[in-house]
Protein backbone atom coordinates (compact mmCIF):
# COMPACT_ATOMS: atom_id res chain seq x y z
CA UNK A 1 0.00 0.00 0.00
CA UNK A 2 2.83 2.39 0.86
CA UNK A 3 4.53 1.68 -2.49
CA UNK A 4 1.26 2.44 -4.29
CA UNK A 5 1.00 5.78 -2.48
CA UNK A 6 4.54 6.73 -3.50
CA UNK A 7 3.88 5.76 -7.12
CA UNK A 8 0.70 7.83 -7.16
CA UNK A 9 2.58 10.87 -5.82
CA UNK A 10 5.28 10.50 -8.50
CA UNK A 11 2.67 10.22 -11.24
CA UNK A 12 0.85 13.28 -9.88
CA UNK A 13 4.10 15.27 -9.79
CA UNK A 14 5.22 14.25 -13.29
CA UNK A 15 1.72 14.75 -14.69
CA UNK A 16 1.35 18.18 -13.06
CA UNK A 17 4.75 19.23 -14.37
CA UNK A 18 3.68 18.01 -17.80
CA UNK A 19 0.57 20.21 -17.68
CA UNK A 20 2.62 23.30 -16.79
CA UNK A 21 5.24 22.56 -19.46
CA UNK A 22 2.57 21.83 -22.07
CA UNK A 23 0.82 25.13 -21.42
CA UNK A 24 4.11 27.03 -21.56
CA UNK A 25 5.06 25.36 -24.83
CA UNK A 26 1.60 25.85 -26.35
CA UNK A 27 0.94 29.43 -25.27
CA UNK A 28 4.44 30.80 -24.64
CA UNK A 29 3.59 32.06 -21.16
CA UNK A 30 1.18 31.96 -18.26
CA UNK A 31 1.45 28.22 -17.66
CA UNK A 32 3.77 28.55 -14.68
CA UNK A 33 0.95 30.22 -12.72
CA UNK A 34 -0.52 26.71 -12.34
CA UNK A 35 2.59 25.23 -10.67
CA UNK A 36 1.74 26.17 -7.08
CA UNK A 37 -1.97 25.17 -7.21
CA UNK A 38 -1.09 21.83 -8.83
CA UNK A 39 1.55 21.11 -6.19
CA UNK A 40 -0.89 21.96 -3.42
CA UNK A 41 -4.13 20.39 -4.62
CA UNK A 42 -3.06 17.60 -7.00
CA UNK A 43 0.36 16.46 -5.78
CA UNK A 44 -0.70 17.00 -2.17
CA UNK A 45 2.03 19.28 -0.79
CA UNK A 46 0.70 20.31 2.61
CA UNK A 47 2.66 23.54 3.16
CA UNK A 48 2.08 26.50 0.79
CA UNK A 49 5.63 27.77 1.23
CA UNK A 50 7.11 24.43 0.15
CA UNK A 51 4.80 24.42 -2.89
CA UNK A 52 5.96 27.93 -3.82
CA UNK A 53 9.66 27.18 -3.31
CA UNK A 54 9.49 23.90 -5.20
CA UNK A 55 7.41 25.44 -7.98
CA UNK A 56 9.89 28.30 -8.36
CA UNK A 57 12.72 25.82 -8.94
CA UNK A 58 10.68 23.95 -11.56
CA UNK A 59 9.75 27.19 -13.31
CA UNK A 60 13.41 28.21 -13.38
CA UNK A 61 14.50 24.93 -14.98
CA UNK A 62 11.80 25.09 -17.66
CA UNK A 63 12.66 28.72 -18.41
CA UNK A 64 16.35 27.89 -18.88
CA UNK A 65 15.40 25.14 -21.37
CA UNK A 66 13.15 27.47 -23.37
CA UNK A 67 15.75 30.26 -23.18
CA UNK A 68 18.33 28.04 -24.88
CA UNK A 69 15.91 27.42 -27.75
CA UNK A 70 15.26 31.15 -28.26
CA UNK A 71 18.98 31.97 -27.97
CA UNK A 72 19.81 29.50 -30.75
CA UNK A 73 17.20 31.21 -32.95
CA UNK A 74 18.76 34.64 -32.27
CA UNK A 75 15.79 36.06 -30.38
CA UNK A 76 17.77 37.23 -27.33
CA UNK A 77 19.08 40.75 -26.74
CA UNK A 78 21.95 39.68 -24.53
CA UNK A 79 22.89 42.96 -22.82
CA UNK A 80 19.27 43.72 -21.96
CA UNK A 81 18.78 40.15 -20.73
CA UNK A 82 21.85 40.30 -18.49
CA UNK A 83 21.10 43.73 -17.00
CA UNK A 84 17.39 43.06 -16.48
CA UNK A 85 18.14 39.73 -14.81
CA UNK A 86 20.90 41.09 -12.55
CA UNK A 87 18.78 43.98 -11.27
CA UNK A 88 15.59 41.91 -11.02
CA UNK A 89 17.28 39.20 -8.93
CA UNK A 90 17.60 41.77 -6.14
CA UNK A 91 13.85 42.28 -6.29
CA UNK A 92 13.27 38.51 -6.37
CA UNK A 93 15.36 38.00 -3.23
CA UNK A 94 13.47 40.77 -1.43
CA UNK A 95 10.09 39.54 -2.64
CA UNK A 96 10.75 35.92 -1.70
CA UNK A 97 11.99 36.95 1.75
CA UNK A 98 8.74 38.84 2.28
CA UNK A 99 6.72 35.87 0.97
CA UNK A 100 8.39 33.49 3.44
CA UNK A 101 7.45 35.80 6.32
CA UNK A 102 3.73 35.80 5.45
CA UNK A 103 1.34 33.14 6.70
CA UNK A 104 0.90 30.44 4.06
CA UNK A 105 -2.89 30.62 4.00
CA UNK A 106 -2.89 34.38 3.50
CA UNK A 107 -0.21 34.10 0.83
CA UNK A 108 -2.22 31.56 -1.18
CA UNK A 109 -5.32 33.78 -0.97
CA UNK A 110 -3.33 36.69 -2.45
CA UNK A 111 -1.97 34.24 -5.03
CA UNK A 112 -5.59 33.59 -6.08
CA UNK A 113 -6.05 37.32 -6.65
CA UNK A 114 -2.93 37.30 -8.84
CA UNK A 115 -4.43 34.44 -10.89
CA UNK A 116 -7.52 36.54 -11.58
CA UNK A 117 -5.27 39.36 -12.84
CA UNK A 118 -3.28 36.99 -15.06
CA UNK A 119 -6.50 35.46 -16.43
CA UNK A 120 -7.82 38.93 -17.28
CA UNK A 121 -4.57 39.79 -19.08
CA UNK A 122 -4.77 36.58 -21.13
CA UNK A 123 -8.25 37.54 -22.33
CA UNK A 124 -6.71 40.50 -24.18
CA UNK A 125 -5.56 39.74 -27.74
CA UNK A 126 -1.76 39.76 -27.99
CA UNK A 127 -0.27 42.17 -30.47
CA UNK A 128 3.26 41.79 -31.79
CA UNK A 129 3.76 45.54 -32.10
CA UNK A 130 6.61 47.56 -30.61
CA UNK A 131 6.99 51.33 -30.45
CA UNK A 132 10.52 51.29 -31.93
CA UNK A 133 13.84 50.98 -30.16
CA UNK A 134 14.47 53.68 -27.58
CA UNK A 135 17.85 55.43 -27.28
CA UNK A 136 20.13 53.98 -24.62
CA UNK A 137 20.26 56.91 -22.20
CA UNK A 138 19.94 57.47 -18.46
CA UNK A 139 16.12 57.56 -18.55
CA UNK A 140 15.92 54.27 -20.39
CA UNK A 141 18.33 52.63 -17.96
CA UNK A 142 16.42 53.93 -14.93
CA UNK A 143 13.07 52.86 -16.39
CA UNK A 144 14.42 49.38 -17.16
CA UNK A 145 15.90 49.03 -13.67
CA UNK A 146 12.61 50.06 -12.04
CA UNK A 147 10.60 47.56 -14.10
CA UNK A 148 13.17 44.82 -13.41
CA UNK A 149 13.00 45.40 -9.65
CA UNK A 150 9.18 45.38 -9.65
CA UNK A 151 8.94 42.27 -11.83
CA UNK A 152 11.58 40.48 -9.78
CA UNK A 153 9.83 41.34 -6.52
CA UNK A 154 6.49 40.01 -7.79
CA UNK A 155 8.15 36.88 -9.13
CA UNK A 156 9.91 36.22 -5.83
CA UNK A 157 6.88 36.98 -3.68
CA UNK A 158 4.58 34.56 -5.52
CA UNK A 159 7.18 32.05 -6.75
CA UNK A 160 6.11 32.47 -10.38
CA UNK A 161 7.94 33.07 -13.64
CA UNK A 162 6.57 36.57 -14.08
CA UNK A 163 6.82 36.54 -17.88
CA UNK A 164 3.44 38.28 -18.13
CA UNK A 165 5.12 41.28 -16.43
CA UNK A 166 8.61 40.99 -17.91
CA UNK A 167 7.65 40.79 -21.60
CA UNK A 168 5.56 44.00 -21.72
CA UNK A 169 8.08 45.66 -19.39
CA UNK A 170 10.94 44.98 -21.80
CA UNK A 171 8.88 46.19 -24.77
CA UNK A 172 7.88 49.36 -22.94
CA UNK A 173 11.34 50.32 -21.68
CA UNK A 174 13.49 49.28 -24.67
CA UNK A 175 11.09 49.15 -27.62
CA UNK A 176 12.23 45.67 -28.65
CA UNK A 177 9.88 43.52 -30.77
CA UNK A 178 7.71 40.98 -28.94
CA UNK A 179 9.58 37.91 -30.19
CA UNK A 180 12.82 39.37 -28.79
CA UNK A 181 11.07 40.37 -25.56
CA UNK A 182 9.82 36.78 -25.13
CA UNK A 183 13.27 35.27 -25.73
CA UNK A 184 15.07 37.87 -23.63
CA UNK A 185 12.57 37.57 -20.77
CA UNK A 186 13.26 33.88 -20.29
CA UNK A 187 16.70 34.53 -18.79
CA UNK A 188 15.05 36.78 -16.21
CA UNK A 189 12.30 34.22 -15.55
CA UNK A 190 14.97 31.58 -14.97
CA UNK A 191 17.12 33.84 -12.80
CA UNK A 192 14.21 35.09 -10.68
CA UNK A 193 12.92 31.55 -10.17
CA UNK A 194 16.35 30.28 -9.18
CA UNK A 195 16.91 33.16 -6.74
CA UNK A 196 13.49 32.52 -5.18
CA UNK A 197 14.09 28.77 -4.95
CA UNK A 198 17.51 29.21 -3.32
CA UNK A 199 16.05 31.69 -0.84
CA UNK A 200 13.30 29.22 0.07
CA UNK A 201 15.81 26.35 0.15
CA UNK A 202 17.87 28.24 2.73
CA UNK A 203 14.86 27.82 5.03
CA UNK A 204 14.29 24.18 4.08
CA UNK A 205 11.24 25.03 1.95
CA UNK A 206 12.14 23.18 -1.27
CA UNK A 207 11.38 19.51 -1.94
CA UNK A 208 14.25 18.66 -4.30
CA UNK A 209 13.03 15.21 -5.39
CA UNK A 210 9.56 16.52 -6.04
CA UNK A 211 11.03 19.40 -8.05
CA UNK A 212 13.03 16.93 -10.16
CA UNK A 213 9.87 14.91 -10.92
CA UNK A 214 7.94 18.08 -11.74
CA UNK A 215 10.75 19.31 -14.02
CA UNK A 216 10.94 15.97 -15.83
CA UNK A 217 7.24 16.12 -16.64
CA UNK A 218 7.57 19.78 -17.62
CA UNK A 219 10.28 19.10 -20.21
CA UNK A 220 8.20 16.40 -21.88
CA UNK A 221 5.03 18.48 -21.76
CA UNK A 222 6.87 21.50 -23.12
CA UNK A 223 8.07 19.59 -26.18
CA UNK A 224 4.56 18.37 -26.90
CA UNK A 225 3.15 21.86 -26.39
CA UNK A 226 5.67 23.43 -28.80
CA UNK A 227 4.88 20.82 -31.46
CA UNK A 228 1.15 21.49 -31.15
CA UNK A 229 1.67 25.28 -31.06
CA UNK A 230 2.81 25.31 -34.69
CA UNK A 231 -0.40 23.57 -35.76
CA UNK A 232 -2.67 25.81 -33.69
CA UNK A 233 -0.86 29.12 -34.18
CA UNK A 234 -3.91 30.62 -35.90
CA UNK A 235 -6.05 29.89 -32.84
CA UNK A 236 -3.78 31.44 -30.22
CA UNK A 237 -6.29 34.06 -29.02
CA UNK A 238 -8.94 31.36 -28.62
CA UNK A 239 -6.48 29.18 -26.68
CA UNK A 240 -5.57 32.12 -24.44
CA UNK A 241 -9.24 32.71 -23.66
CA UNK A 242 -9.80 29.05 -22.83
CA UNK A 243 -6.73 29.05 -20.61
CA UNK A 244 -7.97 32.23 -18.92
CA UNK A 245 -11.22 30.43 -18.05
CA UNK A 246 -9.15 27.61 -16.54
CA UNK A 247 -7.16 30.12 -14.49
CA UNK A 248 -10.37 31.73 -13.20
CA UNK A 249 -11.69 28.31 -12.20
CA UNK A 250 -8.48 27.47 -10.33
CA UNK A 251 -8.53 30.89 -8.65
CA UNK A 252 -12.10 30.26 -7.49
CA UNK A 253 -11.01 26.92 -6.03
CA UNK A 254 -8.09 28.62 -4.24
CA UNK A 255 -10.47 31.16 -2.71
CA UNK A 256 -12.77 28.33 -1.60
CA UNK A 257 -9.96 26.32 0.00
CA UNK A 258 -8.22 29.27 1.64
CA UNK A 259 -11.33 31.05 2.93
CA UNK A 260 -11.65 28.75 5.93
CA UNK A 261 -8.02 29.36 6.83
CA UNK A 262 -8.53 33.11 6.69
CA UNK A 263 -11.63 32.88 8.89
CA UNK A 264 -9.79 30.78 11.49
CA UNK A 265 -6.84 33.18 11.72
Amino acid sequence: MEQTGVSTTILAAVGSGGIVGFMLGLLGGGGSILATPLLLYVVGVSQPHIAIGTGALAVSANAFANFASHAIKGHVWWRCAAVFSAVGVLGALAGSSLGKAIDGGHLIFVFGILMVVVGALMLKPQKAVAAGCRPVDLKMCLDTAAVALAAGAASGFFGIGGGFLIVPGLMLTTGMPMINAIGTSLLSVAAFGLATALNYASSGLVDWWLAAEFIGGGITGGLLGMLLATRLSGYKNILNRLFAVLIFAVAAYIFYRSWGTLMDS
